[in-house]
């Protein structure tokens, strides 16, 4: 219990519970949608932001999120065109950012190769009151949103076509998608490191896949697993001196390899009751408009989402 009683301890395991909630609430979207290293670019992009944050003398969590939102927006475009070019152009854009936040750091007369080491890999045990403030402010935002409009986001990320279809501003709520990304790259930075966040954002959703077959069971595990993972780590990385970052992301690894092998016997018990009783099938139709019949159906899914939560029964 003595680890708790310090309170730069208390601030790290706070912090660690507001990202193991956060990372994997927006993650599953990007996971859903096949851009499962979204984060990561982001994460290069942000280090433009942290190196603003020292050479203005700002706090760079605030220059960081101001970078990563508009490098959102960039990325989002670039993918809604769809040409031929866009991977050349995130490519530069993930690279130009890591190369000017270095460069910016350099110049910079507060910041030395440790404060750079502590937003790459992360150093949860040096949050400040201020930090956590900041971290818990746009945590609340991202969750806000991911939990308010999780129908909206789920049909957007499972099947852009059929969401405009039925009226949903696809092109808001991929860019608000994108800008939640960004917020919670920002938000775990501190935790595990600019060069890491897409991994909290990612893994515990891999794992939760393997053991759940809808959508909001998906989420609710995949949070269980990060804020697991990240507050194993803390406490791991006080008592065997280690890196804050790494400890948290080996340990969603080991969760996921762990359900990785609970999956298979759960998975030839499904096969078999399927086999037996046959797959359960619920239709949806599209609202009536103008008098005229539905133009589509799509299947529901077994949390009650208006869509299939095919993608991640994968």
């Amino acid at each position: 219990m003595e680890m708790f009683q310090p309170d730069f301890m208390q601030r790290a395991f706070l912090a660690a519970v507001l990202v193991g909630i956060t990372a994997p609430s927006v993650g599953i979207y990007l996971v859903q949608r096949r851009q499962a290293l979204m984060g990561d670019g982001i994460g290069h992009v942000a280090l433009t932001g942290v190196g603003l944050g020292f050479l203005f003398q700002a706090n760079p969590i605030w220059m960081a999120v101001l970078v990563c939102v508009l490098g959102a927006i960039v990325m989002e475009l670039v993918r809604a065109r769809g040409n031929q070019r866009g991977d050349i152009a995130l490519a530069m854009l993930f690279y130009g950012g890591m190369a000017g936040g270095k460069l910016l750091v350099s110049m910079s007369s507060q910041a030395g190769s440790g404060s750079l080491e502590s937003y790459l890999w992360g150093s949860i045990l040096t949050v400040s009151p201020g930090d956590l403030a900041v971290i818990g402010a746009l945590a609340a935002v991202v969750v806000a949103v991911t939990a308010g409009l999780r129908r909206q986001l789920f049909a957007v990320c499972q099947d852009e076509e059929f969401a405009r279809v039925t009226g949903l501003p696809v092109r808001v709520l991929n860019l608000l998608l994108a800008v939640m990304a960004a917020v919670t790259v920002t938000v775990a930075m501190r935790v595990v490191g600019l060069l890491l966040v897409s991994a909290l954002m990612v893994v515990p959703v891999a794992a939760a896949q393997q053991l759940t077959r809808s959508f909001a069971a998906t989420q609710a595990a995949a949070v269980a697993v990060g804020v697991t993972a990240a507050l194993l780590g803390v406490g791991t990385s006080y008592q065997a001196d280690l890196p804050s970052g790494p400890t948290i992301v080996i340990l969603a690894i080991l969760a996921f390899a762990l359900f990785s092998a609970v999956a298979a016997p759960l998975a030839r018990r499904r096969h078999r009751i399927t086999a037996e009783h046959g797959p359960a099938v619920c239709d949806v139709a599209l609202p009536e408009q103008d008098g005229k019949e539905p133009a589509a159906q799509a299947p529901a899914s077994a949390s009650g989402e208006t869509l299939s939560s095919r993608g991640l029964a994968q």
